[in-house]
């Protein structure tokens, strides 16, 4: 396997399930990465090592997922010269909106670019798009993603069309 541009970094094992989706991501547009467990709190001084070295070691993107204080996108930001992307991950008290100010209140010249709570997904994206920027083959691999998408809200809008809406929607959310 090549060495890993992107970092999938994470606060606890729990935060795992969130960010599988940015892992799937990576796999998905076959990008190499690295998934591990960091904490700002209980390992800060592996953190320290982790952020100082990533880049030395050929990462181009970290995505740091964090819940409840959620200070490892932020402490990584500061001790790192790549691009952080920080994924609120959702919490039991205050279902993510602490970990979402966390990372977000960041001060001036310490940029995290942060996504929804929860959402890895938009983070793996993120992640390939900057990675996109410089290598022609992934951009075009992102294009077809997005004109993909586009094609399923198409494909949608015509059944939709065909069928009515009572009918569609009882076909799409009679889980509801």
């Amino acid at each position: 396997m090549p060495h890993p541009e992107i970092g999938i970094i994470m606060g606890s094992d729990s935060d795992l399930p969130t960010m599988q989706a940015a892992i799937q991501v990576c796999e998905d547009f076959q990008v190499a990465h690295e998934v591990a467990i960091v904490s700002a709190h209980r390992t800060p001084l592996r953190m320290v090592e982790y952020a100082q070295q990533a880049h030395s070691r050929g990462l181009k993107v970290i995505i740091a997922g964090a819940g409840g204080a959620a200070h490892l996108p932020g402490m990584v930001a500061a001790l790192s010269p790549l691009p952080v992307i920080g994924v609120p991950v959702r919490s039991s008290h205050l279902s993510g909106l602490d970990s979402l100010y966390s990372i977000v209140q960041m001060p001036r010249g310490i940029p995290v670019a942060t996504v929804a709570i929860g959402n890895a997904q938009n983070a793996g994206l993120l992640a390939i798009q900057i990675l996109a920027s410089h290598r022609p083959e992934l951009l075009q691999q992102v294009e077809h993603y997005r004109r993909r998408l586009g094609q399923e809200v198409l494909d949608k809008q015509h059944r939709l069309d065909d069928i009515g809406y009572r009918r569609y929607r009882a076909e799409q959310f009679s889980s509801e």
